[in-house]
């Protein structure tokens, strides 16, 4: 994807990420972490212009859940309220592989997953350890349910980790990576250095920008200028503006939205993203 994409106005798929497993409403009341409130959220989203909802699940006190019942009661409310395209996590900072493959196992099973692409460390107390082979178990079982993998690249070694797997194993094109800014082990956030992921994936590959926090808005636009498509939610980033909680998952969404349609691009409805993707 370049920014000849941009200039011929195809679509941006905006990934919605409700919640994530690290922070809860302490961060921002306003974070979903009920199957029924993340259902609610992920409707508002579709509304505002989101294609793909990006899914983790939470035990009722607020934490992290790798219990595929947990995922399902998730999905469930999702898939009853919207067309949207679902996408679980596998990401698992200290879990085991068998923990993180459980996501794939709700029924119907999820039209895509993540895939971290290599080790990871944030904040003080959470890692990743992400070897090829926990990598290459979760595609396996991924390609056998028919999961689109989602390649997460935290930083530019990760552009490796892909090239290697596309090496070891037969992906359906489009090949697609989320590109991922921040802190820890996660790429410095730039302009530049989005530039440099993004010239370095594989020939044909589509991708999509993640930026933490206050990075969301700058690289976001950045990646709909470079042809790519973007990831926005309150799992990366709880706020609207320097200081201002965000009311919801929605708003940081219809943001996105109304500046892809400025730029030029529509947002793509979940039947188009499906298509683009190669769903």
């Amino acid at each position: 994807m370049t920014y000849d994409d941009y200039l011929d106005g195809d679509p941006v798929v905006v990934t919605a990420a409700l919640t994530g497993g690290v922070h809860g409403k302490e961060a921002n009341p306003n974070l979903p972490e009920t199957p029924t409130e993340i259902g609610r959220a992920a409707a508002e989203c579709e509304e505002a212009g989101a294609a793909v909802v990006h899914l983790h699940a939470r035990r009722p006190s607020g934490e992290r859940s790798f219990d595929r019942e947990r995922f399902q009661a998730v999905t469930d409310e999702v898939r009853s309220r919207t067309n949207l395209v679902v996408q679980h996590s596998t990401g698992g900072t200290g879990a085991p592989l068998d923990a993180r493959r459980q996501a794939l196992r709700t029924d119907p099973p999820p039209e895509m997953a993540s895939l971290d692409m290599g080790p990871l460390n944030r904040y003080r107390h959470l890692t990743s350890e992400n070897t090829r082979g926990t990598i290459d178990a979760l595609y396996d079982e991924m390609a056998e349910r028919g999961i689109k993998p989602e390649m997460e690249v935290f930083n530019d070694g990760h552009l490796n980790e892909v090239r290697a797997l596309l090496e070891r194993r037969d992906l359906a094109e489009p090949v697609y990576a989320t590109l991922i800014f921040g802190g820890g082990t996660t790429a410095p956030p730039s302009p530049r250095n989005l530039l440099t992921a993004a010239d370095h994936l594989p020939d044909g590959a589509l991708f999509n920008t993640l930026g933490f926090g206050r990075h969301q808005l700058p690289l976001t636009t950045m990646g709909i200028l470079l042809g790519g498509h973007v990831r926005v939610g309150l799992e990366d980033n709880v706020y609207y503006d320097r200081g201002e909680l965000a009311e919801s998952n929605a708003r940081l969404v219809a943001r996105t939205a109304d500046l892809a349609e400025t730029l030029g691009r529509e947002p793509a409805t979940p039947d188009e993203a499906r298509e683009i993707l190669g769903l």
